[in-house]
């Protein structure tokens, strides 16, 4: 396998990285971090403490929700939170375009384009959470008040 670290992918993620703080690492992983399962069996974590990267269309824009890996995002407290009618799952090509990754490396930072990003409250269980990294192996740990700050993104009650 190519070494993931050299993804151009990755190489953003990392850069974003270490420019809001040098202690922050992408991690490879052995085996797929594709799913939540999956990464908390590689990291031996409990699946909430992952993060989902879920990109949502939301009429004509976008949003990212950052959800605990053992919760759903909700549509609907979604739509009502930014005041949107019509909230679904973009699909793949979406993702893609907006967020520069493929579904299973979708990380929450090293976006190619600015979107609104929301963060599941429940994330605050966890002293630790690890979100992608811009490929399915690659991970990068992190506190949800710093998760927060690398993001402007805002902590709300998104996941059911």
């Amino acid at each position: 396998m190519e070494n993931v670290l050299n993804k151009e992918s990755v190489k953003r993620v990392d850069k974003d990285l270490k420019t809001f703080d040098l202690k922050l690492k992408v991690e490879v992983l052995n085996s797929s971090a594709r799913t939540a399962i999956d990464a908390a069996s590689s990291l031996k974590c409990e699946v909430g403490a992952i993060v989902k990267s879920l990109l949502l269309k939301a009429d004509d824009g976008f949003v990212l929700c950052l959800v605990s890996g053992d919760k759903k995002c909700s549509l609907n407290k979604v739509k009502k939170i930014t005041g949107k009618k019509d909230v679904c799952m973009a699909n793949a090509d979406d993702v893609k375009k907006q967020t520069g990754f493929t579904i299973g490396g979708v990380s929450p930072v090293g976006l190619i384009n600015k979107l609104e990003i929301l963060i599941d409250d429940k994330l605050n269980r966890f002293q630790d959470i690890f979100a992608a990294a811009g490929h399915p192996n690659a991970v990068f740990k992190i506190d949800l008040n710093s998760l927060n700050k690398i993001t402007k993104g805002k902590i709300m009650d998104i996941s059911e």
